[in-house]
């Protein structure tokens, strides 16, 4: 295997692994911050996170060699930033009413909605193989909404959550539109901008932080979990691929199941192990 295959595969499993961090830690720090807020400050901690490393280059001197966004992407920028002031949002009031384990998991559905938009609203071809994956990820998705099979109760959480992976198809989208562009200014953009939104909307519905010391753990989540992640994706996807990229990092919301199982130690029911054996198949498939 080539030294810069190895690389590309080396940043993929660490952004998925940066990411899988999120849903168990945002578990534990909702006793501190709700939910409107957590999300702001997580990606206040990417764009934060960001802005330091574009100085370290900056003071490095090391040469700009990517493209700055400019007026023609506007729309795409701020459907980008609403989407992510959403997602986050519907996430968080999610994995306040579910487990961490079962948000980690359904955190997979997006592959479904990305691809579905990519179909409708951008006309892009889907492989059978894939459509068979989405139906395996559906599925899953399914088993992981219902409280009780017998009377089919749903789990409110759950359909938090995937609204959350609806507005990340969505602005997974919007976000192919500028991946020409530099990848840390891209991520800056998206973390002060949608963090700030965030938080001016849950300090105006009346939310309020428990504790202070809370701020700076949930702003470092944010810049590993959100600004990191999506970083080294964007940077792996340059040397392996977009279909290839995908493929390894479609292990984080098992990373993330495992860490919940670990954490919090809840052992879930048969339904929640039927919904992994699914969602193991149409992640494969869907890679």
């Amino acid at each position: 295997m080539k030294p810069n295959i190895r690389h590309g595969i080396f940043l993929a499993i660490l952004a998925a692994g940066l990411y899988a961090l999120n849903s168990p830690f945002s578990k534990l720090l909702l006793k501190y911050m709700p939910s409107t807020l957590m999300a702001g400050f997580l990606y206040l901690g990417a764009g934060l996170g960001m802005i330091v490393i574009l100085l370290v280059r900056r003071i490095a001197d090391r040469p700009e060699k990517e493209s700055s966004l400019t007026v023609k992407e506007l729309p795409y920028t701020i459907a980008m930033i609403v989407l992510d002031i959403a997602a986050p949002i519907c996430l968080l009031f999610g994995l306040s009413r579910t487990t961490a384990a079962t948000v980690s998991l359904l955190n997979n559905f997006e592959i479904v909605a990305t691809a579905v938009i990519a179909l409708v609203i951008f006309k892009e071809a889907i492989s059978p193989r894939l459509w068979l994956g989405i139906l395996f990820v559906t599925a899953s998705c399914a088993l992981l909404s219902v409280d009780d099979l017998s009377s089919l109760q749903f789990n409110s959480g759950s359909l938090f959550v995937l609204l959350a992976c609806i507005c990340w198809g969505i602005e997974n989208n919007c976000t192919r539109a500028l991946s020409s562009k530099d990848p840390l200014q891209i991520v800056m953009v998206k973390g002060i901008f949608s963090g700030t939104g965030s938080v001016v909307i849950g300090l105006l519905s009346g939310e309020r932080i428990r504790h202070p010391l809370a701020i700076p753990v949930v702003l470092l989540l944010g810049f590993v979990a959100y600004g990191l992640s999506i970083y080294y994706y964007v940077h792996a996807q340059r040397i392996l691929g977009a279909a290839r990229t995908s493929a390894y990092y479609a292990v984080a919301p098992f990373i993330g199941v495992f860490l919940s199982l670990l954490i919090f130690r809840e052992v879930p029911g048969i339904l929640f192990f039927a919904a992994l054996f699914l969602m193991i198949i149409g992640a494969w498939l869907s890679s």
